[in-house]
């Protein structure tokens, strides 16, 4: 009675989702498929062409390079805020949370503000006699790495403070104790425990970088195309739909496939720390 109720319970949510997740990825998708050339004619053309391949990788790098940033910044972060009193702990994650209830419009053009060439960033380091002229930040992928890093370093560090909460502490000092510095402490002892958490703030801002549209919008211009921003020429200026869902396609599958290797990893990693304790 009990899966039963559960089941009937949880029938309307699979409905929703099947109507409105699946549904018109199902529309989108059919339409790529049915061309007079081939069945698969469209997703060739489009990753024959250099400059797609181009947007791809530079899709990738950029995400790739954002979770590496964030992940960096998250874990000491993580580790400060999670071992402070419950008052500061929380205090400390309402302003870490604060800055994701402003619009990410308004936050990329902040951005603007302080990156362009007579922004606050070049204005500062021309008044220190560190540079002659103004940097070229803005406009590049340098600009949508440090906005999407901005973006997602919340998103990290609410994905490891759990985890840092459920550190063996014993373990630490008893390696400080035997003779461990702080940072193979950090690196043999306190990351091996945070595998899981450090795995699903990848996955999640990982995703988040490769299918972002605001920033790189923003931040990058129409010179500095990624996936998204593509998606977004082909089918509001060009007009060209199927290529639009073409893109799309190719960008929900790499995504995808990226989201199963690192869970795959995950799995692996659990095992490993599981069978060395």
């Amino acid at each position: 009675m009990k899966t039963r109720s559960g089941f009937w319970l949880l029938f309307p949510a699979f409905i929703s989702v099947l109507i409105f997740a699946f549904f018109p990825l199902i529309q989108i998708a059919i339409p790529t498929f049915q061309t007079p050339k081939g069945f698969l004619d469209l997703y060739t053309k489009f990753l024959e062409n250099t400059y797609n391949l181009h947007v791809i990788g530079r899709t990738f790098k950029i995400a790739l390079i954002t979770t590496l940033i964030v992940l960096i910044l998250g874990i000491p972060i993580s580790l400060w805020i999670a071992r402070q009193k419950s008052k500061i702990k929380s205090i400390l994650t309402i302003l870490i949370l604060f800055p994701m209830l402003t619009n990410a419009v308004v936050r990329n053009f902040a951005w603007i503000i302080i990156l362009g060439r007579n922004g606050i960033l070049n204005k500062f380091l021309m008044s220190l006699h560190l540079i002659n002229s103004p940097l070229n930040i803005l406009y590049t992928d340098t600009a949508i790495i440090i906005g999407s890093v901005y973006l997602f370093l919340p998103i990290m560090i609410i994905s490891l403070v759990g985890s840092v909460s459920e550190l063996n502490i014993e373990a630490e000092e008893a390696a400080a104790v035997l003779g461990a510095n702080p940072w193979i402490n950090l690196i043999k002892i306190v990351i091996p425990q945070l595998v899981s958490g450090i795995l699903t703030g990848c996955i999640l801002v990982f995703a988040g970088a490769m299918t972002a549209y605001t920033t790189p919008q923003i931040l990058g211009g129409n010179k500095n195309l990624v996936m998204s921003t593509l998606i977004y020429q082909q089918a509001m200026t060009l007009g060209n739909w199927k290529n639009a869902s073409v893109i799309a396609i190719i960008l929900i599958l790499i995504s995808t496939s990226s989201m199963i290797l690192m869970r795959k990893a995950s799995h692996t990693l659990d095992r490993r720390s599981d069978s060395n304790a």
